[in-house]
């Protein structure tokens, strides 16, 4: 196993990694950010919280009242609760070990104000699949589906809560179709590319729990410039200067 410990650069937040695990990438970063309105006193979830990375960075974006983390591996669930502790979040941050798909019973119906997620954004059978059982997990919808994770998102959620997902764009008529299956209404669409030209890369969705249908699409986020560094929108999410 290979730890290391990175610099999250915002509120002093470290982070330990283990290479052997799945690392977090800009998908995540991306996604806190796009998450940032949530509301003060919030309480939280991140589906699939790896290495605890979204909690972390939310608690240093947002006021929310309480973050859970609910993770299935136990190898990342241990990884997330020692992060946690390292940065003296523990009353504010709790990480479960846990299946979404056993939603009911780990948590209340209408518990939370928000849920976050980045999930595995591969179906079985598509893609290259990774030798390592925890990319292999991170990538691949193998313990969870797309389904799993909208349909138990919807009883935990309560009415008019949001939710924040990042995905490939290739899934976005499925996203959409589930969220409306279980009375989420997609409010907010932005597509991330690589640079201007470029086709898109991520697509970030806001939804929210029994709401009116009107769909937005937000402006393009780009990631790098043509000279290859990034935009100053990403320098600005990354709270880094050129």
């Amino acid at each position: 196993m290979k730890n290391r410990i990175d610099d999250l650069e915002i509120n002093n937040l470290k982070i330990k990694q283990n290479t052997d695990y799945f690392c977090f990438g800009i998908d995540a970063v991306l996604l806190s950010d796009f998450a940032k309105e949530i509301k003060n006193n919030s309480i939280v979830l991140d589906i699939g919280t790896g290495n605890g990375i979204l909690p972390l960075l939310l608690s240093a974006k947002t006021k929310a009242k309480k973050i859970y983390g609910l993770e299935i591996q136990k190898e990342l669930y241990s990884l997330a609760t020692e992060n946690i502790t390292m940065n003296n979040l523990n009353e504010l941050i709790e990480i479960v070990n846990g299946d979404i798909k056993n939603a009911k019973q780990i948590f209340s119906e209408n518990m939370f104000d928000t849920i976050v997620t980045n999930p595995p954004y591969k179906k079985i059978g598509s893609g290259i699949v990774n030798d390592n059982e925890f990319v292999k997990i991170a990538k691949h919808e193998i313990l969870c589906t797309l389904e799993d994770i909208i349909k138990n998102a919807s009883f935990v959620l309560k009415n008019n809560g949001n939710i924040f997902m990042v995905h490939r764009p290739d899934r976005l008529v499925d996203i959409l179709c589930l969220m409306r299956q279980y009375h989420i209404e997609p409010k907010n669409i932005r597509f991330v590319h690589s640079k201007i030209g470029s086709e898109p890369v991520l697509v970030l969705i806001k939804g929210i729990k029994n709401a009116k249908p009107f769909l937005k699409i937000d402006k393009p986020l780009y990631i790098y410039e043509n000279n290859g560094e990034y935009t100053d929108e990403i320098y600005e999410i990354y709270g880094k200067e050129k």
